[in-house]
């Protein structure tokens, strides 16, 4: 099973009027969520499942926790695939805990208004170019824990059940979301540490952001057919300025000195490709690279499309045509940190200018691309 599969199975098995009973299909599907490995959930996190206690919830949800950050969904902060009370969409959403404190403030308004606030305040801590993708406000129906849900996400990316994305989507969305959540986690300990060092008692609101309403979109291209969208490619007029130039350019001369011959000229829409020197076969699978500037520190952005390209490409232009599948590379103008374990997992190398040198992942390093 997938995390594609759990989610789906979950939209179409859960009942609340069926209740919490150990029989009731829902409830047993996300009660094994816990003991669950193929979900893609990397190390050091965990996942559990979440269909009420003593009644059955209005809005099912499976948890995503990091084991350095949190645990407990009642206090702290975490990721969770919470589903509307209808069952027609989830959201992946950075949470904080709402039982404490729904204990702690009295009110429903006062209540949610402190969750919108603490909410506001965490996203912006954030990058805007990285979170800005993520600015939704999520929808889960009516009731006391749907809303309070809703007031208190950070970030958000809502699916529709009957337009669910790949599981190669959904992974990529959960690793970009574990760096939300790493990020959000980091501010919240600055913010709660200076606050407790301040001798000011309150400070003023901040004016709320402004969080779209409506659900992100995940879009699906369906080509005609293979050569149309060959064509497509062909045709694409990307925007490549001297630094993307200059990054492959310098990397060409480096890799030289490597024993790999080079090659980016006649090859659009590809960016670079590489062979081992000495007169290879011509079956023999090739390495693809796609370069990326990493613009304003916005490395998730810069994988992203590396990643996208790589994989339409290696499909369109190698499996297709019946050509040897090639390896796939991430070429990066700096440091990518996390997301280095995250391509490897998706079985890309990554090779990253680092001052005079150069560095990659162990991928990389095994076919001597460096040391």
């Amino acid at each position: 099973m997938t995390m594609r599969d759990l989610l789906l199975e979950v939209a179409h098995t859960y009942d609340q009027k069926a209740g919490t009973r150990a029989e009731v299909p829902g409830q047993q599907v996300l009660r094994g969520v816990s003991s669950r490995d193929d979900l893609g959930v990397v190390e050091g996190w965990s996942a559990a499942g979440y269909g009420g206690n003593g009644s059955a919830a209005t809005a099912p949800w499976i948890g995503v926790f990091d084991l350095k950050i949190n645990t407990d969904p009642k206090i702290g902060l975490y990721l969770a695939y919470i589903f509307s009370a209808d069952l027609k969409s989830v959201t992946l959403t950075l949470q904080q805990g709402v039982t404490d404190l729904s204990e702690r403030i009295s009110g429903k308004k006062a209540f949610h208004a402190h969750l919108e606030r603490q909410a506001d305040e965490l996203y912006g801590a954030l990058s805007p170019s990285l979170a800005e993708e993520w600015n939704h406000r999520p929808s889960f129906g009516s009731g006391d824990r749907p809303e309070a849900y809703e007031a208190a996400s950070v970030v958000a990316r809502t699916y529709g059940i009957e337009a669910l994305p790949t599981e190669e989507q959904l992974q990529q969305d959960l690793r970009e979301a574990e760096v939300l959540l790493q990020l959000v986690a980091e501010a919240d300990t600055a913010m709660r540490s200076a606050r407790e060092g301040s001798e000011e008692t309150s400070t003023p609101p901040k004016p709320k952001r402004k969080r779209k309403n409506a659900a992100s979109p995940v879009m699906a291209f369906k080509p005609g057919n293979s050569s149309e969208y060959v064509a497509h490619i062909a045709a694409h007029q990307q925007m490549k300025g001297r630094k993307h130039e200059l990054l492959i350019e310098e990397f060409v001369e480096y890799i030289k000195t490597r024993d790999y011959d080079a090659r980016n000229q006649r090859i659009h829409p590809k960016d670079l490709i590489l062979q081992l020197a000495g007169g290879v076969h011509s079956g023999a699978p090739e390495w693809l690279f796609e370069a990326k500037v990493i613009r304003n520190g916005n490395v998730t952005a810069a994988v992203r499309e590396a990643v996208g390209q790589l994989r339409e490409y290696s499909y369109f232009l190698y499996g297709e045509k019946e050509l040897a599948t090639p390896h796939l590379v991430g070429l990066f103008s700096e440091d990518i940190g996390v997301y280095a374990s995250y391509l490897e997992d998706q079985g890309i190398a990554a090779v990253w200018q680092s001052g005079d040198g150069w560095q990659g992942t162990s991928t990389a390093a095994a076919w001597g691309m460096v040391d």
